[in-house]
């Protein structure tokens, strides 16, 4: 058990007397939220549900409570005095050129841009590098508040065709277009109900997974069940469709298909869950395979398919190497005693494997920051890339014909920077740096560990300006997430940058549940053993007040989705440790996540309720069931989006209602909930804005940092 900080110790320039009053200056009357008598069964655990109702996101009922919640929410934040300076300073920030890598297809190069204050970036293209560009694809032209946003594109192997998909306000939902590369005219085709999909084209259509068409009044918050996988060829309606692959048996399954670089192979892959994939395979060169035949049998481990050389199959795994290695499978002998492996686990993760030019680049994690080797296809090391420092990098990769390709370097304090890769020598160039209207000698970042409750080192990143001092009265917000395999590493944030501007330290911790260190640390964070990442985040900001960058009245929290969740578990779990808490589209009912849209997929991390002994555990950590009447917690600003069809708003509206009804302090325990906006993918720089504004004035009014 953790020891709880004696409040009247801590020596800071805003007392504690201050900040309570600052907190109770606003008197809050919340809107009345009705409760119903709703009690389920959890293997004969009785457990209320008091504000079941609001779960029916289409009842008029829950629109004027979404209403009047942001009334009281925008009510408070512009009696914050110094809100029009933070936003009219982070649109300052904001308003640079921001480029993608140029990536070659065809006869042109495709790039995106935003000029700095658009809502969505533009596709251009040119001829040459460098040269006169035009627009290809602005998806700004598509809706007046800039909420249609372009998903993935892919372009057919011969350049001529572009595939793409866009999304409505956020929705997980897309629908699918074709482009004529040469006139940039639309063809007729149009795909419908795509969702989780790729593009992968071979000769005249390519390959995607949709559902079928989903009910009117639940599109948005239905269990999405049954994928399938279609060939699409141009010119075709959709009812037209090719089926390639559907499993009526298993309706909780997700799958793919891709198409190696040559269109020889195709690989479909197939799902039950955020973690494990089962693999099959087609050989298109060999008339006697008519169906998909198994490659790597699933769903324990993580196999993908990098490429195929000749006959057989480059795979990054980690069956038998947590950290994951390059082997080389014969299809027609796969089983795993015929393995040959081209390139062995090393101690780093590896996080993933591009082609380009006819070599490989395995790209690794070393404490959480990028690094690239360059191999052949044998496995022979070629080069180690060397990167500008201890950041994150991407892009590795291209066409076998290709003689260069182009990566992109960012850290916290080093806005993204584009190089030119030269494949046969290993020279970078660079070829473009963000302009962002500030000085990075300003400022620093420096890496720490500290250890968790259970002696585990855990890694932390600190970036704050120069001069700070260790007087225990920083502010600092701490940033995590930890789960579904997904690290945190360095990344450039104009909003962040703010913030550090301030006098503030932005803390980014590799909590397990993440991949920093491979499968190994993803699984200490999961399932039964979810607590360790809350035990993981609770002890960054227990470090943090012990080294005396700061102290409880001083430190937020954020954290989004899974991040959200991790937020209202250690807010629920120590409200005395945190002064602001910031869940933003958090699985905040872990209870039923699993009965709304893609939710079921996530049992393979979380576990579920519908299991007798996983309940227990959910029970143990769930957020709005670990709420307690009478509590005292941080000053909460919650964020979901109306059209959040990943977690559904409800978890935030529920958790809102309850924090509401529980919390006996003077701090206030708001919800945001953005319009016309989903889980965060797509949403148009003026609501990320809007958003950014809200966020930090409320937290630094919380924190005492105002001016």
């Amino acid at each position: 058990m953790f020891k709880k900080y004696n409040r009247r110790w801590i020596f800071m320039s805003v007392s504690f007397m201050t900040l309570q009053a600052m907190g109770q200056q606003q008197h809050i009357n919340y809107p009345d939220t009705k409760k119903v008598d709703t009690v389920d069964d959890y293997h004969g655990t009785k457990i209320a549900d008091p504000y079941r109702w609001l779960e029916n996101d289409h009842s008029e009922e829950i629109k004027a409570w979404v209403i009047a919640q942001n009334k009281v929410t925008q009510d408070y934040l512009s009696q914050i005095p110094f809100r029009a300076e933070i936003r009219k300073r982070l649109e300052e920030l904001w308003n640079y050129p921001k480029n993608g890598a140029p990536v070659k297809h065809g006869d042109y190069y495709y790039y995106f841009k935003n000029d700095g204050l658009q809502n969505q970036a533009v596709l251009y293209r040119s001829a040459t590098l460098g040269g006169p560009s035009e627009v290809f694809l602005d998806p700004n032209k598509l809706s007046a508040a800039g909420t249609t946003a372009l998903g993935n594109i892919s372009f057919s192997k011969d350049g001529k065709y572009a595939a793409y998909l866009l999304a409505k306000a956020g929705s997980d939902w897309q629908e699918g277009f074709v482009i004529d590369v040469a006139t940039k005219q639309l063809l007729a085709d149009k795909l419908e109900w795509v969702k989780f999909s790729g593009l992968a084209w071979k000769g005249n259509g390519f390959y995607y997974s949709r559902y079928d068409k989903p009910n009117e009044q639940s599109k948005l918050s239905g269990k999405n069940e049954y994928q399938k996988v279609y060939y699409h060829q141009l010119g075709d309606a959709q009812d037209k469709d090719q089926l390639i692959y559907k499993d009526d048996a298993h309706p909780l399954r997700n799958a793919g298909v891709q198409v190696t670089e040559d269109e020889r192979f195709l690989i479909l892959s197939t799902t039950e869950g955020t973690s494990g994939a089962e693999l099959h395979y087609k050989d298109t060169h060999n008339p006697s395979q008519q169906d998909f035949a198994l490659l790597v049998k699933g769903f324990d481990y993580e196999p993908q398919v990098i490429d195929n050389d000749g006959d057989k199959l480059l795979v990054r795994t980690n069956h038998n190497a947590p950290n994951y290695k390059v082997v080389l499978i014969d299809p027609a002998h796969p089983e795993e005693a015929n393995w040959k492996v081209v390139v062995p686990e090393r101690k780093e993760a590896l996080q993933g494997v591009g082609t380009g030019g006819g070599y490989l680049f395995l790209s690794y994690l070393k404490d959480a920051s990028t690094k690239v080797y360059q191999h052949d296809y044998q496995g022979k090391l070629v080069r180690e890339i060397k990167l500008p420092g201890i950041g994150a990098a991407g892009g590795f990769g291209g066409k076998k014909a290709d003689k260069e390709f182009f990566y992109s370097f960012t850290s916290f304090v080093t806005p993204p920077t584009i190089y030119k890769y030269d494949i046969s020598t290993g020279a970078s160039v660079l070829y473009d740096k963000a302009a962002v209207k500030f000085n990075p000698a300003d400022f620093e970042t420096k890496q720490v560990f500290f250890k968790s409750a259970d002696g585990e080192s855990i890694p932390m990143f600190l970036s704050y300006k120069k001069g700070i001092k260790t007087n225990g009265n920083n502010p600092v917000l701490i940033y995590g997430y930890g789960g579904f395999n997904i690290p945190q590493t360095p990344g450039f944030s104009v909003s962040n940058l703010y913030f550090m501007e301030q006098g503030g330290i932005y803390a980014v911790v590799g909590l397990r549940g993440g991949s920093e260190y491979g499968e190994a640390w993803h699984k200490a964070g999961m399932l039964d053993k979810k607590q360790n990442v809350f035990n993981d985040f609770i002890g960054a900001a227990e470090y943090l007040v012990k080294t005396k960058y700061t102290n409880p009245l001083k430190i937020a929290i954020r954290g989004g989705s899974n991040g959200g969740l991790l937020v209202g578990a250690c807010m629920t779990q120590r409200p005395d440790l945190f002064r602001v808490a910031l869940p933003a589209v958090g699985v905040l009912d872990m209870l039923r996540y699993q009965k709304f849209t893609i939710g079921w997929a996530w049992a393979v991390e979380y576990g579920s309720s519908d299991n007798a002994e996983q309940f227990k555990y959910l029970l143990k950590y769930s957020p709005l069931h670990n709420l307690k009447p009478g509590t005292s917690y941080p000053a909460t600003l919650i964020t979901t989006g109306d059209h959040d069809d990943r977690v559904v708003p409800a978890h935030s509206f529920k958790f809102a209602a309850t924090l509401q009804a529980d919390n006996a302090g003077p701090n206030p325990a708001l919800i945001r909930i953005e319009t016309q906006a989903g889980h965060g993918a797509g949403k148009p720089t003026s609501k990320l804005i809007d958003e950014a504004t809200d966020i930090w004035a409320f937290t630094m009014y919380n924190l005492g940092m105002g001016k």
